[in-house]
């Protein structure tokens, strides 16, 4: 069989989907069937993206591949059509890799488990949609759709707020795919040619003021999912009434969608528009940082604390996109990879210290790492990957953000080193709350009533080779970066070529309207 003209990207999306269709024939009284053919369809799934990715995916080559385009509504010019580059190949590994282990988290899950499954495997396949297909109308059907298991499992299976956190989900990520629907009609309908295929439209010479007009748009959609402040208030709740299975897919891979699509529509198609928008981007990714890290460390709910912290770390996507540099830029993509690791760990074993101890106020907790060492050991590990620590795959992706920017020939010296500063404030802040953190629930007095009360079981088999697998590319990454800069580095490069060559067009058109932020002075 020739490989090199499998459809491999259309078998990833569709397989789990309709493997999912399957679970409500299967025979299965107590749900231990339902789950073990779940993980057997999610490992497939899995080895079917690492062999492609391995098998197919060419370094060097910047440009999208894989690629597959098949007319579907011909009537709407609508077409399924996928490919990966160097932007979508990390995310679709990643959302693969999160998600079969969401699914081995699953497992004590009791409450309605074959519709419980049936959501987590279509979500699979919709999830490594949106960062595989091509055609605008197709990415706000994947995105619209992808909400709805996400909704179905914070409602059904969440804390006693879970109605009223899943409703704000829903009304926020609908709310702002609107934008994106309005966007791609009124690209796809610009010019003298009716077409959906992204690579077409970025082609497109739009004028500056609808390219401002478009970005805008796409930018207060994409910015619920990143979250961007203040679109971010959905997080926190959905987090905290979430399962650690959603927590693992919410923080993993839905944040991921954000600044995947910002890369991707924003910066990617409407790169004139990038360079007056992308001082506000920078401002934005500042607020993220320490306004996030200082609400989590007011938090006394450990979810809400993990979530806010979850917020602040995806300010430094924000800055690495508008760096208008290679370093910023393929920092930014490290850090989404990154975050999605250490963010899935953190939640999952935010998970199993509440199946143990039924409590997430910090106040209630004390002592306990005494009973838990083997938790205890992890949430440490996990901590200190999320402050940074050398070695761990943030600190490498927050390092080159940090440099990226600082190295930006795009800003003027004083914006600069304004920016800068504040990120190295919210670095610092965030081991302050992680480590306290740690503090107050593993160290010190034993909380007697809530020993006694409770049976604290250290980590079962299941869950320390769970947390195995996501240190493993967290420390990997960290020593070796390389592992996965070399995945994206073509792309990020020829894009940020794009993007400079933009700018100094911009700053010779007087008659262009100008951000309202002075300090930044865009131009070589």
């Amino acid at each position: 069989m020739n490989t090199a003209n499998f459809p491999w990207l259309t078998t990833i999306i569709l397989l789990p989907i309709a493997a999912s269709l399957l679970i409500p024939v299967i025979p299965d009284k107590d749900g231990k069937t339902v789950r073990w053919y779940a993980l057997i369809v999610g490992l497939i799934d899995f080895a079917l993206i690492v062999y492609a990715f391995y098998t197919q995916y060419d370094f060097a080559n910047p440009n999208l591949q894989l690629v597959e385009s098949y007319p579907w509504v011909p009537q709407l010019d609508l077409n399924w059509s996928v490919g990966a580059d160097g932007l979508a190949m990390p995310l679709i590994i990643l959302t693969g890799f999160i998600t079969t282990l969401a699914i081995l988290a699953a497992w004590p899950v009791t409450l309605k488990p074959r519709l419980f499954y049936f959501l987590i495997l279509a979500m699979y396949g919709g999830q490594i949609a949106v960062f595989a297909v091509q055609d605008m109308l197709l990415f706000f059907l994947v995105w619209e759709l992808e909400l709805v298991p996400i909704y179905f499992l914070l409602s059904i299976w969440g804390g006693k707020k879970r109605q009223y956190a899943a409703t704000k989900f829903i009304l926020y990520t609908a709310g702002g795919s609107l934008f994106i629907l309005l966007a791609a009609l009124t690209m796809g309908f610009y010019g003298d040619t009716v077409t959906f295929d992204m690579r077409s439209l970025a082609l497109k010479d739009y004028a500056l003021n609808f390219q401002l007009l478009l970005y805008g748009g796409f930018l207060i959609a994409y910015a619920v999912k990143l979250p961007i402040i203040p679109l971010h208030t959905w997080l926190p709740d959905a987090h905290g009434e979430a399962t650690a299975p959603v927590h693992m897919l919410l923080a993993g891979i839905l944040l991921k969608m954000g600044g995947y699509a910002l890369i991707r529509m924003n910066a990617q198609m409407l790169p004139d528009a990038h360079a007056y928008f992308a001082p506000a981007l920078v401002v934005l990714g500042v607020v993220n940082i320490i306004y996030a890290a200082l609400t989590s460390f007011a938090q006394r709910n450990l979810k809400r604390k993990i979530a806010y912290s979850s917020i602040s770390h995806m300010g430094f996507v924000t800055i690495g996109i508008a760096s208008f540099t290679d370093l910023g830029l393929s920092g930014a993509m490290l850090q989404m990879v990154s975050h999605g690791l250490i963010g899935a760990s953190l939640f999952f074993l935010v998970g199993a210290t509440y199946d143990r101890t039924h409590t997430l106020m910090l106040d209630e907790m004390g002592g306990v790492g005494k009973r838990m060492k083997k938790i205890f050991a992890m949430f440490t590990t996990c901590s200190m990957a999320s402050l940074a620590l050398p070695g761990m795959s943030g600190f490498v992706a927050e390092l080159m953000v940090f440099v990226g920017f600082a190295t930006s020939d795009a800003y003027s010296s004083t914006f600069k080193v304004i920016v800068v500063f504040l990120m190295a404030v919210g670095v610092i802040l965030t081991p302050i709350y992680l480590l306290s953190m740690l503090r107050e629930i593993f160290y010190g007095q034993e909380n007697e009533e809530l020993v006694s009360h409770q049976a604290l079981i250290d980590a079962e088999p299941r869950e320390v080779f769970i947390i195995a697998c996501l240190l493993i590319p967290i420390i990997g990454i960290g020593f070796y970066p390389k592992l996965l800069t070399q995945v994206y580095d073509s792309t990020t490069v020829q894009l940020t070529a794009r993007l400079r060559d933009s700018v100094p067009t911009l700053v010779q058109r007087k008659e262009a309207p100008t951000v309202s932020l002075s300090a930044p002075a865009i131009g070589n």
